[in-house]
């Protein structure tokens, strides 16, 4: 990227992730809702993965019972 003399702003970079007890005072209202929606779907994804794992440990049981 090239040095722009007359960008008097730098473009502001928003985190890719939220981190656990991050400063939350500089964050915009929208900002914050984007927060949650990131949360959500993770938390989301995070339940998919624990009924799967908990689908194939019981399938396991399931096999050595018998």
């Amino acid at each position: 990227m090239a040095f722009d003399p007359f960008l008097e702003e730098k473009p502001l970079l928003t985190p890719a992730a939220h981190e656990l007890g991050q400063e939350l005072s500089t964050l915009s209202v929208s900002e914050l809702d984007e927060r949650i929606e990131l949360l959500e779907r993770e938390i989301e994804r995070l339940k998919e993965a624990r009924a799967e794992k908990e689908a194939s440990r019981n399938a396991a049981r399931a096999f050595f019972k018998s």
